[in-house]
């Protein structure tokens, strides 16, 4: 009885292997292969049909198969929380959670406009059309947009640097909220949210700590009590600082940093203590009260005053001065991508810690929905927030009725509070700026990168310093385009391995992995772990010459054969071929035959295999060489090196007496025997025989 496990390609590969078995003499047995045969596609089927009707199909069937209910879910995801609500268990948290976060916006968003370069009423503004809209509108229902730090100083460095009036600079502000909407929209619309994932972990860490740092030193004149020249650069502002030190006034310096003493001790309360986490929401509040308290008791002159703020809600309005939109797109551009990373990032976090589903193309329309009808009400970009959200998690918030909540204590204080707020003082405002942004000043991520992966962390240090030195525009391009350098050149110098097979097993594995696993002589196996393409190709021959030339014969089995006659391409990994990397292997495969080297192909995705077929790369190698494994590929190439490496004995039989039969029988037996040896590894070395049913061999053996 017989038991072969072959699977090559070719239906007509047992005769072939027969005939060329007995060909090379009487000595070798005749031992046909069963194959399972590799199913090549057909170039005339449906499966070349264009990519574009292939597309309007599964678009029109995925439209037949929505209903009316997945229609409003599409149009307005507050359906999806509103028809499933539970009143009695989702009430209380939904409304202690905005109550929460809108004492804690309030005077955050006076802070921000502040640092916008704004009159404090824009940043309560923003703070109140946009989460409403996004209430309706927005996927996410734990995410509290509004204004934030790093938007705001972005705002800054733009507007601050053109000579404007302050009319004209508020107006740029609310044009720029339109122009990061009508962004943010397009980006929805055309599903282009997967551009932010080139952009780097690091990257993001090392713009954040950087631009932390910055706007932490904008905010030290409200401290200092003198002016600081207005910029994105580091070297700047200390040179600035520095210069105006003979200003310096020590009331709004020690109020400042008592006031941002007493937040920091909340933060930290509130965040390592549960029985005090009420503590971290209410610390602006606290700090605006004594600050308010103070300057009223004592009226220091020193101390410079928020002032006026108009009361009542903010009227409609078109923005203005399209004139200088132009002027304003690369902004615009940064201030969307920032405000992607920071929403959608966090709000994939809080839904995956709650439960529930996030698209990220409507998260984008919400967030772009918000700020187009914000800027219709005198609102500057906003996002998401990340300390306002996680308060917001935190305090229990289950759905968009807690930013609704917010939203109405911010008009309530709009109505009502703006009296109040004439006499906070404005370093309070900036202590409170200071103490959000610590937070951002991320050197356990620069050392964790450096600990684990070097690359990363010169990525980080790089968009760091270029962010301090240069300006927060220079930094992040210069950290993006950082970023994609390492991008492409992994890309183009893919892993490269050569698989080897563990003992006792059919399993091929990276032999530098796995320094157990054997190869085989005259056989090199290698994998690619990557797509091939224009890029890499080149990268790729070389590799493939260099395994080539460079054989260690200390772990090979097998046959004793001068050179390499097989070279086995494993495919699984390669999901995408070019017309370059096809060009190339009709060279390499010239280039081998010259030198009577055969190319093998195991296992290729469907994908591939097209391309391969349409290309005439299968039939310019031969079906046959066309494998379903690469344990199937390594059988049948070993038969042609044993057969290869028997010839000369078989020709020096021919002068030998014809043996009798038992010695044929006897001979016969012993090359079996030897085979298995071969393909078991137990001719070169010590290697467990196993004999459990399920471990196949790779070659036939008889009983």
């Amino acid at each position: 009885m017989e038991i072969t496990y072959a699977s090559s390609s070719h239906r007509d590969l047992p005769t072939i292997s027969a005939s060329s078995s007995s060909s090379l003499g009487s000595s070798m047995p005749n031992r046909p292969v069963k194959t399972i045969p590799l199913q090549h596609p057909n170039t005339t089927s449906s499966s070349s049909a264009p990519l574009a009707q292939a597309m309007f199909s599964r678009w029109t069937a995925k439209i037949k198969r929505t209903t009316p209910s997945q229609w409003i879910d599409t149009f307005l995801p507050c359906y999806r929380w509103i028809r499933t609500y539970k009143w009695r268990e989702y009430l209380q948290p939904d409304l202690m959670a905005g109550l929460t976060v809108g004492i804690m916006l309030v005077p955050q968003a006076m802070s921000y406009a502040k640092l916008a370069g704004l009159h404090p009423i824009y940043g309560l503004y923003t703070g109140f059309i946009p989460i409403f809209v996004y209430a309706i509108f927005g996927s996410s229902r734990q995410l509290a947009i509004g204004p934030v730090a790093l938007v705001s100083l972005l705002v800054s460095n733009v507007l601050g640097g053109m000579d404007l009036s302050d009319e004209l600079y508020t107006e740029l502000a609310i044009l720029l909220a339109f122009m990061v909407g009508i962004m943010e929209c397009i980006m929805a619309f055309l599903r282009l949210g997967w551009l932010i994932r080139f952009i780097s972990h690091s990257v993001i860490s090392g713009f954040t700590t950087a631009s932390a740092i910055v706007i932490a030193l904008s905010q030290a004149k409200y401290f200092l009590g003198y002016d600081v020249v207005r910029s994105s650069k580091i070297v700047p502002l200390i040179k600035s600082i520095i210069s105006g030190a003979h200003k310096f006034s020590w009331p709004p310096f020690v109020m400042g940093s008592c006031i941002l003493a007493v937040l920091l001790v909340m933060k930290h309360l509130g965040k390592s203590r549960k029985q005090f986490r009420f503590l971290r929401p209410a610390g602006p509040l606290t700090a605006v009260v004594l600050g308010t308290v103070f300057v009223k008791i004592f009226h220091p002159s020193s101390i410079s005053l928020v002032g006026d703020i108009p009361q009542g809600l903010p009227s409609f309005s078109i923005p203005k001065k399209f004139e200088y939109a132009k002027s304003l797109i690369p902004t615009a551009m940064l201030i969307t991508g920032v405000a992607i990373l920071e929403s959608v990032g966090i709000a994939k976090a809080l839904a995956a810690k709650n439960g529930y589903e996030l698209d990220s193309s409507q998260e984008l329309f919400g967030l772009g929905l918000a700020n187009i009808l914000g800027s219709f009400f005198s609102a500057y970009p906003s996002t998401g927030s990340f300390s306002r959200s996680a308060v917001n998690n935190d305090s229990g918030a289950k759905t968009g009725l807690a930013g609704i909540v917010a939203g109405t204590i911010m008009g309530c204080s709009l109505l009502f509070l703006t009296p109040l707020f004439e006499y906070i003082p404005q370093c309070g405002l900036a202590a409170i700026v200071i103490s959000a942004v610590m937070g951002l000043v991320d050197y356990d991520e620069a050392i964790f990168l450096w600990h684990i992966d070097k690359k990363d962390f010169v990525l980080w240090i790089i968009t760091s310093a270029t962010t301090l030195f240069l300006g927060i525009e220079i930094g992040v391009l210069v950290g993006v385009g950082v970023s994609l350098a390492f991008v492409i050149h992994e890309s183009a110098n893919p892993h490269i391995a050569v698989p080897g097979r563990l003992p006792g097993t059919t399993v091929y594995r990276n032999i530098q992995q796995y320094p157990e696993a054997y190869t085989y002589n005259g056989i090199v196996i290698v994998r690619v772990d990557a797509p091939i393409y224009f890029a890499n190709i080149s990268f790729i021959k070389d590799r493939l010459r260099e395994y080539e030339a460079d054989v260690d014969k200390s772990a090979r089995h097998g046959p004793e054969v001068e050179r390499i006659h097989f070279l086995i391409l494993e495919m699984s990994p390669i999901t995408y071929i070019d017309s370059s990397a096809v060009q190339a292997l009709k060279d390499l495969h010239q280039e081998y035959k010259s030198r009577d080297i055969e190319i093998c192909i195991a296992n290729p995705n469907q994908d591939v295999l097209l391309t391969l077929t349409k290309a005439g790369i299968v039939e310019l190698i031969g079906k046959e060489w066309y494998f379903v494994r690469v344990h199937d590929a390594v059988q049948v190439c070993l038969q042609h090196v044993q057969s290869l490496n028997q010839t000369p004995k078989n020709s020096d039989s021919f002068a030998e007496d014809k043996p009798s039969f038992f010695q044929r029988l006897s001979k016969q037996r012993e090359e079996d025997l030897s085979i298995a040896e071969l393909e078991s590894g137990d001719k070169k070395t010590s290697v467990p025989r196993f004999t459990e049913p399920h471990l196949e061999p790779l070659l036939s053996r008889k009983s």
